[in-house]
């Protein structure tokens, strides 16, 4: 199974998530900011190596949380 990622809120949001296609494991690749994005909305797609392909995908909530204040 391939896994991708998607984000789909906020559009500018792409840099700050990574999955890695082998595990499905998302990995954080910077900070996060309640003050900048509050929450992020994701799509995980699953994809087999059958013929043909079979696919899935989920949604993933993110919801930032303001604990510095």
């Amino acid at each position: 199974i391939s896994y991708s990622l998607q984000i789909l809120f906020p559009q500018d949001g792409g840099g700050i998530f990574r999955t890695d296609s082998n595990s499905g494991e998302i990995h954080l690749m910077g900070d996060l900011d309640f003050e900048d994005v509050k929450l992020y909305r994701l799509q995980v797609d699953a994809t087999d190596k059958g013929t043909p392909p079979l696919s899935g995908h989920c949604k993933l909530l993110v919801e930032v949380l303001d604990v510095n204040d």
